[in-house]
């Protein structure tokens, strides 16, 4: 079976304790574990206003898993949730390959030019104020010059 990345996102009750949140990631941890899978990354947004009301509730609490598994993995994971008291709504989807590609060229890049900004003796952030336009910016490469000159 292969192993692909999935975001697991689900809404509890607003009115649910920490104990509850820390039980429903725990469910999903056990479950992970037991079927080989891994859970990469825990997100927890807190409690925010829903889209539209779902059992009379205005708000939920909201948490996302990124986790890396198998698809049987992720049935299980399903059927257990539909079953769960406490939960509002669960949303598992498929993260794309070419995505997480670019999530990690990304963050190369953006750990390049930090490197590149603190050999030149800059802080390795760009401050406020400082654009692409700026002089000590490093994306001077960024701009292409098409060939066609222009007179002024």
């Amino acid at each position: 079976m292969s192993k692909r990345t999935y975001e697991l996102i689900y809404v509890l009750k607003p009115d649910a304790p920490e104990t509850e949140v820390a039980d429903m990631h725990k469910q999903v941890a056990d479950i992970v574990e037991r079927l080989g899978g891994a859970i990469d990354k825990t997100d927890t947004w807190g409690r925010r206003k829903l889209a539209y009301e779902i059992g009379h509730h205005k708000e939920g609490f909201y948490v996302l898993e990124v986790i890396t598994g198998s698809g049987e993995l992720m049935k299980e994971i399903d059927r257990r949730l539909k079953v769960t008291e406490g939960l509002l709504r669960h949303l598992i989807v498929r993260v794309d390959e070419s995505t997480i590609k670019a999530e990690r060229m990304r963050t190369k890049r953006i750990d390049e030019s930090r490197r590149r900004r603190v050999a030149r003796g800059l802080p390795p952030d760009r401050q406020p104020g400082e654009g692409p336009q700026g002089e000590d910016s490093d994306d001077s490469g960024d701009l292409m010059f098409d060939g066609a000159e222009t007179e002024v």
